[in-house]
């Protein structure tokens, strides 16, 4: 898939994601300004979720994998992608293009398997149950 005279890759953002992106990502204020691109950066975190690897296989056309899980922290702890997900939710609510209502039927949660079978209380209330030596 060509897009801009560039081949997309795959589990990359397209060049109108990232064009939404650019500005919510935050800039350098002081100091040397950092040699890396913002939004490598954000296309090797975006790869790492959506391959569901773990950081040291990302590939290295992102940047050293220390890098990108120091730049996700760092921008997990400051907000920038709650700030992204709200820009969105905002953008589409505007547009009209999404219906909101949400509904939760407990009745279809399961409950994992070594949940079956314990008995109530645990295993303190069975030593407490239990009849003393005597």
């Amino acid at each position: 898939m060509l897009e801009y005279g560039r081949v997309i890759r795959r589990h990359e953002l397209t060049a109108a994601e990232g064009d939404f992106v650019q500005p919510l990502l935050p800039r350098t204020s002081m100091g040397r300004p950092r040699l890396d691109d913002r939004r490598r950066m954000l296309n090797g975190i975006v790869w790492n979720f959506r391959a569901g690897v773990a950081w040291r296989a990302v590939p290295e056309r992102y940047g050293s994998w220390a890098g990108l899980h120091t730049r996700f922290r760092r921008w997990a702890a400051d907000g920038t992608f709650d700030r992204m997900l709200q820009t969105a939710q905002a953008r589409v609510d505007a547009a009209g293009d999404v219906d909101w209502p949400v509904s939760v039927d407990s009745g279809i949660v399961r409950a994992h398997q070594h949940a079956a079978g314990a008995r109530k209380g645990g295993a303190a209330a069975r030593r407490l149950d239990a009849p003393e030596a005597g």
